[in-house]
């Protein structure tokens, strides 16, 4: 196993500011851009890029990738979303009625992004994981949904109220992104007390929000590499058989899946599965 903790309290604050992401809780108002951006100049960083778009009025979890972990968005993001929000009908309809409404669009839904997207506006299959409703105040239900990346709760909202005299979203927020939760994000202003506390030598809160991108071996298969192949993985080699420490972990993969590379807890980069001979994985991103 990949131990987190020990990166995160052993590696030096520098270098964890070179390949970490930060769980940002973004409040309703700003872009996400404009939030990764406060993030880069805050910490006066190369590069930053949210993983997940939230709308500017949509508040919640929004991941940030700082430096090198921008490489990782693209293994990182495409993954489940849970939400809250609330749903106002526009007619006062029985509960029956509304549940029948909503159980039509649990499973695997064809959605149109709405005109306002930045997505090309093509018909798409998304599942619906649940949508559940939590509490009822008249024509306002507050509910809680699991979707796919990419689905959009207010269409998703309106959808469902066509056949019901209409409905349409009025708050929403986000409760976590794959691996990331609600009750580990850091609000922005406690962000900015931590790097204010940093720049004046107590890196203390800041190592506690950081989340070391190492993380990524929670999410993607690993295997772990001899010390001593190191150098030739770091220079582009496919890894063979004979680099691997735990080749029972090949098990149950298929061809392309995704997998990562470690040596002890240093992250060497991510790969694609082949098993075409002696070879194991190819790289697409190597971390040199």
């Amino acid at each position: 196993m990949i131990n987190l903790e020990k990166i995160k309290s052993e590696k030096p604050i520098k270098e964890l500011l070179k390949f970490s992401i930060i769980n940002i809780d973004k409040p309703s108002g700003p872009t996400s851009f404009q939030v990764s951006q406060f993030i880069k100049n805050t910490l006066n960083i190369n590069k930053t890029s949210h993983m997940g778009t939230l709308d500017p009025q949509v508040s919640g979890v929004l991941p940030v990738a700082l430096s090198r972990a921008c490489r990782l968005s693209e293994y990182l993001m495409h993954k489940d979303k849970t939400y809250i929000g609330i749903m106002r009908l526009h007619k006062d309809i029985e509960d029956k009625k509304l549940i029948d409404a909503i159980n039509k669009f649990i499973g695997k839904i064809t959605q149109l992004p709405p005109i306002r997207s930045r997505v090309k506006r093509a018909e798409r299959v998304r599942e619906i994981k649940f949508f559940r409703i939590l509490e009822r105040d008249g024509k306002n239900i507050l509910f809680e949904t699991q979707v796919q990346a990419g689905t959009y709760i207010r269409k998703l909202v309106h959808d469902m109220g066509k056949n019901i005299g209409g409905a349409h979203m009025l708050e929403l927020r986000r409760t976590k992104a794959g691996f990331f939760e609600e009750i580990d994000s850091i609000n922005l202003y406690d962000f900015e007390k931590a790097i204010n506390e940093y720049k004046n030598g107590d890196e203390k809160n800041l190592r506690k929000i950081i989340i070391p991108a190492e993380v990524i071996a929670n999410f993607l298969p690993f295997l772990e590499i001899h010390e001593q192949t190191v150098k030739k993985c770091l220079t582009g080699s496919p890894i063979f058989k004979n680099f691997v420490k735990n080749i029972e972990n090949i098990k149950g993969l298929k061809k392309y899946d995704k997998l990562c590379i470690f040596s002890d807890n240093n992250f060497i980069g991510c790969y694609k599965f082949i098993s075409e001979g002696d070879i194991i994985a190819l790289p697409e991103f190597v971390f040199n």
